[in-house]
């Protein structure tokens, strides 16, 4: 129920807004001037008003267990890898995702120690094997809920170019895995087209159209009674109000496309910040970045928030870039309140009208899509990565151009600032010719022809 704060003022309706508006323009057209569109072909209007909101729904499905605070670790040494996650844990830390090299890290050394019961552990393996998915479930026993298996073969293939194995292996190997007791096995890694340049309507579409083959593989049999959840992995940008939105719709599309098939299964947001934007130069900058995707990842309605240490593109993983990431996020909910409530952004009419403006057109993907025959046919015709790679061009221009600002890289450089003595990784895309079925889909950052110009000047 609405209640007025000021009854002595009358309220003022869109209409006579407008009009106030266009007499202070003295002439100038309001649409040319104050409205501005962005990438994604989304209208930006100076103000919104619930005249024109009275059709639209301001509120998003959203987590109602409220947000998590991830850390990612490397399972090269399981032993150290254990290590490492009992002290992050014991630091702040709420969930773990480990990153599995091969079949012969143990599981039993991984997990030993960690309460199952109150942290949740999602685990990457680089491999596909149904074997080792049961030794991690008889290791977790009685705690099956609290693993996030993360099985994406679709998303395997878009980024490598390859299956595991081949595609009937592959599919049989996820038919054995949607037989077990496991309850959150598939994910789809929506961050490969973020990271790529991919405009936000085609991550929404394409997470869209990636999920549902997998619905359509669970439809075609007993396979999504024991599933519990679908993991979306989604990389968060710096377009603050945007990504709000970006992550808002995806629950709204996920909700509306899962209730075709019947099936009872929870959308679940992994959000990182977005690598796309991140710089070489003027390093301490990412810190600020990744603070405000942070932020949006929350306010978005995000499960897990996993953080990316600010020097993660040119050093080796090291105690202080960890304890960096961490602290951001902790500051977020410890000091700055923003685990106090789920639906922060709720009842904003200007994310509103981006969250239904972005679903509407992610929807419009999605269909475009499955009446071209559906997204493994794309992705083997290659539509879906030419289309990648043209908004990718797009946003580079406006990098090159400066339209689009990277602070201290493509604008206010620091002149003095050097970089080549301090590179532990290759932070630039690394090309290994091989033999694929089809181009993958390629992360790259805007920065990298600037910054590797940069170094050779040096």
């Amino acid at each position: 129920m609405k209640q007025k704060l000021f009854n002595e003022f009358e309220a003022v309706s869109e209409k006579a807004w407008k009009q106030k508006i266009q007499y202070d323009l003295k002439g100038a057209d309001y649409n040319n001037t104050l409205v501005w569109e962005s990438p994604e072909g989304i209208k930006v209007k100076p103000f919104y008003h619930e005249d024109s909101m009275s059709d639209m729904g301001l509120d998003a499905p959203n987590s109602e267990q409220g947000w998590y605070i991830g850390q990612e670790i490397y399972a090269g040494n399981a032993v150290m890898a254990n290590e490492k996650a009992i002290k992050l844990l014991k630091s702040g830390a709420e969930r773990v995702h480990f990153i599995i090299p091969s079949e012969t890290i143990s599981i039993s050394e991984l997990l030993k120690g960690i309460d199952l019961s109150k942290t949740a552990v999602y685990l990457r393996m680089e491999f596909l094997s149904v074997d080792y998915m049961q030794l991690v479930l008889e290791v977790a026993k009685g705690h099956e809920d609290a693993i996030f298996f993360n099985v994406d073969i679709i998303g395997n293939l878009a980024r490598t170019g390859n299956w595991f194995t081949s595609l009937e292996k592959d599919h049989e190997a996820l038919d054995r895995m949607l037989k077990t007791t496991a309850p959150h096995v598939l994910s789809v890694d929506v961050s490969l087209y973020e990271n790529a340049g991919a405009t936000m309507v085609q991550q929404l579409g394409y997470a869209m159209a990636h999920a549902n083959e997998y619905l359509n593989h669970l439809d075609s049999g007993e396979r999504a009674a024991q599933l519990n959840s679908m993991v979306f992995k989604v990389a968060v940008g710096g377009n603050y109000f945007f990504e709000i939105a970006k992550l808002r719709a995806l629950r709204i599309l996920w909700e509306n496309l899962v209730s075709i098939y019947g099936f009872t299964l929870d959308c679940h947001i992994v959000a990182y910040p977005s690598k796309r934007n991140k710089t070489l130069y003027d390093y301490n900058i990412n810190m600020l970045r990744t603070t405000t995707e942070c932020m949006s990842a929350v306010l978005g309605g995000a499960n897990t928030v996993i953080n990316m240490p600010y020097d993660a593109i040119y050093h080796k993983t090291n105690e202080f870039g960890e304890r960096i990431a961490l602290n951001q996020v902790l500051l977020l909910k410890e000091e700055s309140y923003f685990d106090k409530v789920t639906n922060a952004s709720d009842g904003s009419y200007y994310i509103a009208s981006l969250t239904k403006q972005l679903a509407e057109k992610g929807l419009e993907l999605l269909k475009s899509i499955e009446h071209g025959g559906g997204f493994l046919k794309q992705l083997k015709e290659h539509t879906v990565q030419g289309k990648i790679k043209e908004a990718a061009q797009k946003q580079q221009q406006r990098f090159d151009e400066q339209t689009e600002v990277l602070v201290g890289t493509n604008k206010f450089q620091n002149e003095t600032d050097t970089m080549k003595e301090n590179l532990e990784l290759y932070p630039f895309v690394k090309t290994k010719p091989r033999k694929t079925l089809l181009v993958p889909i390629i992360e790259k950052r805007l920065a990298e022809t600037l910054e590797q110009n940069r170094l050779n000047d040096e």
